[in-house]
């Protein structure tokens, strides 16, 4: 036999499987489908019996057996047959909503109908009374609906509630659909071992109304007070219902009692699947979390859809979560630019799970190859860059000055002439508020980059923008993942100074808001992102020590060791002169909007660029000649000298 013969006797093997396998599926289906109507028969049966009974006020007698005798086995066949076509023989475990019942109703009545027909037209003295219709269709809709209802109650173990033997006395704040959500969610897994004793909401408008049988039970203030009085060792609160402030107080009082509180992932998270349903402990991005930022999603798309966007640095923080903002829309394509090869391979796989219909192309190239980037720009012709490339730790900035100028300066100058050259619509800078008053050389080549890009709109049909806006909470080397490392090996947490304070926002605020700024900007102008208060850091700290379970002072000490070089205390927001300017975004403010001489600056940055591999003192003299705000602060040898 040859190897044909033996593959095609295979095959033959193969598909005869499959079509017997494909029969024993379909003949089980059969089957179940049977025994749900058989199910359905004998309730169908009794319903309509029912009917007759109250229709001749209990006594049948033989006119009402004979009539119902006569119609009883057409008048089931008609209700299988149409509760078939509508599948209501199935999913009787399944949750009952308020859809579910009016598809019942929708079968009723077409059975109904149906029934009517026949017996109009098929039966001429008219077999069933008309009053057999009413009763007939309220009856079988309040029997099939109640009992679906009690498989329902059964299925979710709702009893459980009733005698909640080992399950944890809980509150829930929120008494809207998140709060909502939660108790459904804790009824219909039976793995979350809670027993919600009531809820907790903001206001007082909801007192003593209750939430599927669960009462309102009190405010945010009476926490605490409800709680001990109910023996509560939990509270679950929906991401983002509160804001940070709330979250923190809520959490230093509780943390009094003995009483955790968790966190339930919102529906926004929800929907995307990028949680569990599990609670998880309160995280730092809890406590400061501010009022949701709205995005205005049509002026986004609007200006983003159908259009070839290009991204440099996206595999850092900023720039991946900026991508992943952009897929919400519906971009023609999405250009990823990154020199790190290992950061681009693992976001193309996050990103083309998620991308749908976008195209993603992966340019892996440095900014400073003015020919690399140059091609990338030819090939991909994009219309909107965003500019997230450029180193970012100040320490590290202050001991290379010349590798912060090429990296920020001389990069951020070569991109916007490229782009200008290649017909870009709109170019976005990303730039930080450690430009403002710089003390440090990463903030003064950030600061000449703004002024460079700034000075563009007099030259270019392209809108130049730049976005400013202070420390992104949890991005790539941060100090809340320097503070988690320490914490995880046993302190101390160091902190640099009890007095220094920074403007957090959370990755995905950021990213939205210099996406919607790109959005509205005319060009020329340097937006500034509303960042809310500054925060001590070393609360920060304090809050992460308690929220990891330990107790600072005890487990865990906070040590000081000094401001690092060209670290400011505090953050400013405003350069002298700068005056806020509203946009049309409440989040978003127009902190500058001069014309540069573009002559005179590019001489500057020439000059700059000239001594960028010479000494670190000649590179710091010409960064200040470019912007003359810029006063470095002391290295701590000077310092401790001056002290």
């Amino acid at each position: 036999m040859t190897r044909s013969d033996c593959d095609r006797r295979a095959s033959t093997a193969v598909r005869r499987a499959a079509r017997r396998a494909g029969w024993i599926d379909g003949s089980r289906r059969f089957g179940r489908h049977l025994a749900g109507l058989a199910i359905l028969a004998p309730i169908l049966l009794a319903v309509y019996y029912v009917s007759h009974w109250l229709r001749f006020e209990g006594q049948l007698g033989e006119t009402g057996m004979g009539n119902f005798s006569e119609t009883v086995a057409w008048v089931v066949l008609i209700k299988l047959a149409v509760f078939g076509w509508f599948r209501l023989h199935r999913g009787w475990r399944s949750f009952v909503t308020f859809y579910d019942l009016m598809v019942l109703i929708q079968a009723v009545t077409v059975g109904t109908l149906a029934i009517v027909l026949v017996d109009l037209f098929l039966w001429p003295d008219h077999a069933i009374p008309r009053s057999i219709y009413p009763l007939d269709w309220g009856a079988t809709v309040v029997t099939l609906g109640g009992i679906r209802a009690v498989v329902r109650m059964i299925d979710e173990r709702t009893w459980t509630l009733l005698m909640p033997l080992n399950k944890v006395p809980t509150l829930i704040v929120g008494a809207n659909g998140a709060g909502e959500a939660i108790l459904r969610s804790i009824i219909r897994n039976g793995s979350l071992t809670y027993r919600v004793v009531g809820f907790i909401d903001a206001g007082v408008k909801c007192l003593g109304t209750r939430i599927n049988g669960v009462p309102v039970i009190g405010t945010l203030e009476q926490t605490c007070r409800l709680a001990q009085e109910r023996g509560v060792r939990e509270v679950l609160i929906a991401a983002g219902e509160l804001s940070g402030r709330q979250v923190r107080e809520l959490v230093d009082e509780t943390q009094e009692h003995n009483i955790r509180v968790k966190v339930l992932p919102s529906y926004e998270q929800l929907i995307a699947g990028t949680v569990a349903l599990q609670p998880r402990p309160v995280a730092i991005e809890d406590l400061l979390r501010r009022e949701p930022v709205q995005l205005d999603i049509e002026d986004i798309r609007q200006w983003i859809d159908d259009r070839v966007l290009l991204v440099t640095g996206s595999a850092g923080s900023i720039g991946s979560e900026i991508c992943r903002q952009l897929l919400r829309f519906s971009p023609k394509r999405i250009v990823l630019v990154d020199r790190s090869e290992t950061g681009q391979f693992f976001l193309q796989r996050d990103l083309l799970a998620k991308a749908g219909g976008v195209e993603l192309d992966v340019a892996i190239a440095d900014i400073l190859d003015e020919t690399r980037m140059r091609e990338v720009l030819r090939r991909h012709r994009p219309d909107i860059i965003f500019h997230a490339a450029a180193y970012k730790h100040v320490p590290l900035m202050e001991s290379h000055p010349g590798e912060a100028v090429k990296n920020i300066v001389t990069a951020t100058r070569r991109l916007a002439d490229l782009a200008m050259a290649a017909g870009v619509q709109s170019f976005v800078m990303i730039s930080t508020d450690k430009a403002v008053q710089p003390t440090s050389v990463m903030g003064a080549c950030k600061r000449a980059a703004e002024l460079y890009v700034q000075s563009l709109a007099e030259l270019s049909p392209c809108r130049f923008v730049t976005v400013r806006f202070g420390n992104v909470l949890d991005s790539a080397g941060s100090v809340v993942q320097v503070f988690r490392e320490q914490i995880r090996n046993g302190g101390p947490v160091t902190v640099t100074d009890p007095a220094m304070t920074r403007y957090f926002m959370t990755i995905p605020e950021a990213a939205g808001l210099v996406i919607q700024a790109g959005a509205i900007g005319n060009g020329g102008e340097i937006l500034l992102l509303d960042m809310g208060e500054p925060v001590h850091i070393v609360d920060l700290a304090a809050d992460m020590v308690r929220l990891s379970g330990l107790r600072l002072g005890e487990d865990i000490e906070i040590a000081f060791t000094g401001i690092r070089p060209g670290e400011k205390l505090y953050e400013e927001l405003h350069i002298a002169g700068e005056t806020d300017l509203p946009t049309r975004h409440p989040k978003i403010t127009v902190a500058d909007r001069k014309r540069r001489d573009p002559a005179a600056v590019l001489a500057a940055i020439e000059r700059l660029q000239a001594v960028a591999d010479e000494s670190s003192a000649m590179v710091i003299e010409h960064l200040g000649q470019l912007v003359p705000a810029f006063h470095r602060s002391p290295e701590p040898a000077e310092r401790r000298a001056a002290a």
